[in-house]
């Protein structure tokens, strides 16, 4: 049974990937968390490793000798990497290091997964899209700086050591379980909490202008999961849906399914110091190698979103916190 290492398994993509994996029933699935945290009946083993301690990754990935590594864990909010950008870069650089040594000195060499982020391309001009692998960096935010710094070290172990390294540049993605320190499942959460009774009917917003490439979280997972193969050692991967939808559109959306009328106000508080007005991604690499293609329809990813929250709000459920 071939073994698969997680790492943010206690994470919101984290948790889907496992999911994913268990569903399969042919993987034995190890997860890594920095702390100890909750996790689904998923994983096999769920193992504290600090990955900024280079011995204890060491100790780790040398007892456990996965043949897939999975490396999502990083730093992810990216209005938090304002607020310390010098702990940005070294989590999600150093951690990622730490991991590449400890994999390039097993026998056989896993094959690993790196997981970086749509932000690294961030300013893009109207004229670039939809956005190719080809896209010159422009980053925005220091987390856009760190996901680049992960990209190209997981690019120089490939080509350094032959270590077999994939690596994804996932767009916006979303899904029932994420923290509400993220937009659309902040506006989801504050709908649940109106319904309730718990909270005026007021939804508070920030930019509602800006447009993504919306993605399900299960959707991008699946993307993971089919590429961490060694047929594509070496090769970097958008996934995106093709499609983008205003935050306003969002919230027209969410609103409609609300059982209660809201009124939308503007909260300075959630302005960025920078937002770029459109991301739409070119997946087109990804499903000539893998055949994928999203599946789950957006509608039903904001309805999955929003009935979530209306159980953590009655309490049915524990809220997640990453």
């Amino acid at each position: 049974m071939p073994r698969a290492l997680i790492t943010g398994a206690s994470g919101f993509a984290g948790r889907h990937l496992a999911r994913t994996l268990a569903a399969e029933g042919n993987w034995e699935i190890i997860g890594l968390s920095a702390r100890p945290h909750p996790v689904g009946p998923e994983l096999h083993h769920h193992l504290v490793c600090d990955l900024l301690n280079a011995e204890l990754t060491r100790r780790t990935l040398t007892q456990w000798k996965p043949d897939v590594i999975f490396h999502l864990a990083a730093v992810s909010y990216v209005p938090h990497s304002y607020a310390d950008p010098a702990g940005t870069l070294v989590n999600n650089a150093v951690g990622e290091i730490n991991i590449l040594e400890a994999a390039r000195h097993l026998e056989p060499p896993p094959v690993v997964l790196i997981v970086s982020s749509s932000d690294v391309y961030g300013l893009v001009h109207p004229e670039e899209l939809p956005i190719t692998e080809q896209q010159p960096f422009r980053p925005i935010s220091p987390y856009g700086v760190s996901k680049i710094a992960q990209d190209m070290i997981g690019l120089q172990y490939y080509l350094s050591y032959h270590l077999p390294v994939v690596r994804v540049r996932p767009f916006t993605h979303i899904g029932p379980g994420q923290s509400e320190r993220f937009a659309i499942a902040n506006f989801a959460r504050q709908i649940a909490q109106a319904e309730a009774g718990q909270a005026p009917p007021v939804l508070l917003v920030g930019n509602l202008d800006v447009e993504r490439d919306l993605l399900d979280v299960r959707d991008v997972v699946r993307a993971y999961r089919l590429v961490a193969d060694v047929r594509y050692a070496g090769e970097v991967y958008n996934i995106a849906r093709g499609e983008s939808w205003s935050l306003r559109e969002v919230v027209d959306q969410l609103l409609a399914m609300a059982t209660v009328p809201m009124t939308v106000r503007d909260d300075p508080a959630r302005l960025r110091p920078i937002d770029v007005p459109v991301l739409r991604g070119d997946a087109t690499a990804l499903r000539a190698a893998t055949g994928w293609a999203p599946t789950i329809p957006f509608a039903q990813t904001l309805r999955d979103i929003l009935d979530y929250w209306r159980q953590v709000v009655r309490g049915q459920r524990g809220a997640s916190t990453v």
